[in-house]
């Protein structure tokens, strides 16, 4: 139900539209709105400004319906709950309408003036631009967290970015389109894009101290980001073939610890030692029994279809379009 009423409002293409999710940032909202307005007046084609109101308990919503009411380009999703930024941002895909869509936070440390140039930037032939806060106003546990974080994607996912976490990113509508973002993934889309074949690129943004209310980063997120990084990992190589990486690490420990028991066993009959006071014996079988679970795993892996269609786990309580 959900699906199609989203759908049923995708129509009538513009040229840009502007993504923001937003959790109790009743404060910022109205100047926001003012800053985009005023950022866009010298653009050449229609835009829309989609907000997706992720739960807010503050108010957030009837700011969100007044500037609807006023200026019929405001979109507004409102969600029952809070249920993440990811959820916010997928279904914000799939309302808005523009060719060339602009993701940012709500809480005024996005500069809105950025906008014209990351849309310049994707014009030159780019799929998707990842902004940079190289100069930062958050606090200092939060950016050390972010470099080591930033670093360690880089590596990993084989792109070069400096701020996976920049909100402020421009996308090309097909990226949006094959875009699938959950739990917290949506940090990720500039890997997941770069994988699929897009164009990924980044450009230098400015980044304001924030104005209102407090950060709602935590330490968990970081550990969380971490653990989403091994989940990409995993599904974009080993979706489709689990026993590569389950079977791999299991042939691994079954063969060593096979090779271990036959040492131990050419001890014993070949050289009288005795074994039951070998702890080396004990992880000879430890190895073979984990590595045949390790085996049989990757074996249930490729028995699951990866075909099931996903739902959606939120709930979209208005939509003002």
């Amino acid at each position: 139900m959900e699906e199609n009423l989203l759908a049923d409002n995708n129509n009538d293409r513009v040229a840009l539209s502007i993504l923001i999710p937003l959790y109790n940032e009743k404060e910022s909202l109205s100047e926001l709105y003012q800053n985009i307005i005023a950022s866009l007046t010298d653009f050449d084609g229609e835009f829309e400004i989609v907000f997706v109101d992720d739960g807010s308990g503050d108010g957030s919503f009837d700011i969100l319906e007044s500037l609807h009411r006023t200026d019929r380009r405001v979109r507004v999703i409102q969600f029952r709950k809070n249920y993440g930024k990811s959820a916010a941002l997928d279904s914000g895909f799939k309302l808005v309408r523009g060719d060339i869509v602009v993701t940012m936070d709500a809480d005024l440390q996005d500069d809105p003036n950025e906008i014209p140039q990351l849309v310049a930037k994707i014009n030159q032939g780019y799929d998707l631009i990842s902004g940079w806060k190289k100069k930062r106003y958050d606090p200092f546990i939060k950016r050390q967290t972010s470099k080591i974080y930033n670093l360690v994607t880089s590596i990993i996912a084989g792109v070069r970015l400096h701020d996976f976490n920049c909100g402020l990113k421009a996308y090309r509508r097909d990226v949006i389109k094959e875009a699938e973002i959950y739990g917290q993934l949506h940090r990720f889309i500039p890997v997941l894009a770069h994988w699929k074949g897009f164009r990924v690129g980044e450009m230098v943004v400015k980044h304001h101290p924030r104005k209102f209310g407090r950060t709602k980063f935590g330490s968990f997120r970081f550990i969380a980001g971490m653990l989403d990084l091994f989940t990409v990992v995993f599904l974009n190589k080993f979706k489709k073939r689990p026993l590569h990486l389950f079977g791999s690490i299991g042939l691994v420990m079954t063969i060593v610890g096979m090779l271990l028991n036959g040492y131990l066993g050419y001890q014993r009959i070949f050289s009288q030692q005795y074994l039951s006071n070998r702890p080396l014996l004990f992880l000879a079988v430890l190895l073979v029994i984990v590595g045949i679970q390790f085996i049989s795993l990757g074996l249930l892996g490729e028995m699951i279809t990866e075909t099931q269609k996903r739902k959606n786990d939120y709930s979209v309580k208005n939509i003002l379009s």
